[in-house]
């Protein structure tokens, strides 16, 4: 019974986040903001909001390594599973100058800082408020930027704005509903397989909660929108550090493990990669993005073994 409620619960939060997304870019279009922005604002928060609840109901249940493994396996899975099946299916992801210049850095600087504060031991409750007051500092720099730079009136068929509110409240609802659902089921079946909860954080749950990411991206890179689909990538990973981590570790402190530093180490070293794919001809290539889907493979491979 516990695997069929872990799919439901997986299932809510694909569909939640699915409709969130489309409420939230829907109302964003109409107040005429840039996609990029949208994909670094409303959808990375959209398809972000499965870990969030994931990991928001681990900390307040107790299980707080969940909370630490699964924003480190989502970004890894984000770095690596979409942008690389981006890569592949669209045979190359363009980057986009204004996510390279800025939005990159603060994703590599959030993960060094994550990383630091790993090394103690412990992720204390008042880092976890220095990590959402830098969500909201980053949060600001965006939307003003986004002000600066209004898009012309969009012609595209739009949800209406009483429909727009159902599908985003729905969305969250189905989201929180199926977080409860993902993390009482993984603990179950952890503790039935003899499974850590880091692994289970890092394994089943992380992907489970990334696949609105995966979906939104690569539907995105096929329709053109590569700076929705970068852009949702980097959103994601500095909303999944910033605010998650902010969020979950400011509730309760979070105790860190060693292996859990090391898979930290593991996310800034694929971070910088890909940086260096993205700069080096100003895209991701077909064969850089099956590098990146082969060392993922290799990552589950030894954290299972380990």
């Amino acid at each position: 019974m516990m695997y069929i409620m872990l799919l439901v619960g997986f299932v809510l939060l694909v569909k939640g986040a699915d409709f969130f997304v489309e409420g939230a870019s829907s109302v964003a279009h109409l107040l005429r903001i840039p996609s990029v922005v949208i994909g670094l604002t409303i959808v990375a928060m959209g398809t972000s909001a499965p870990e969030a609840a994931v990991s928001v109901t681990a900390g307040l249940s107790g299980n707080a390594d969940i909370s630490l493994s699964n924003v480190i396996g989502s970004n890894l899975f984000n770095t690596l599973v979409v942008l690389g099946a981006c890569a592949v299916i669209g045979k190359r992801v363009p980057t986009d100058a204004e996510v390279m210049n800025r939005d990159f850095y603060w994703n590599l600087a959030a993960t060094v800082v994550l990383l630091l504060f790993a090394l103690g031991g412990t992720i204390h409750q008042w880092q976890g408020l220095l990590l959402l007051a830098v969500m909201v500092l980053y949060l600001f720099i965006i939307v003003r930027t986004a002000l600066k730079h209004r898009t012309e009136e969009d012609d595209q068929k739009l949800l209406s704005p009483l429909a727009s509110a159902l599908y985003i409240a729905g969305g969250l609802a189905a989201i929180v509903w199926g977080g409860d659902l993902v993390v009482d089921n993984a603990c179950l079946i952890a503790e039935a397989w003899g499974m850590s909860q880091t692994l289970i954080g890092l394994t089943i749950v992380a992907m489970g909660t990334s696949l609105p990411e995966l979906v939104t991206s690569v539907v995105a890179a096929q329709k053109g929108e590569t700076g929705l689909a970068l852009g949702n990538v980097v959103g994601s990973n500095l909303f999944n550090l910033l605010f998650i981590m902010g969020i979950a570790s400011s509730l309760t402190p979070i105790a860190v493990a060693a292996v859990s530093v090391m898979d930290l180490g593991v996310l800034l070293a694929c971070g910088v990669l890909t940086y260096f794919f993205c700069k080096s001809r100003e895209e991701i290539s077909r064969t850089e993005g099956l590098i990146l889907l082969a060392l993922y493979g290799a990552y589950m491979v030894w954290i299972i073994l380990r």
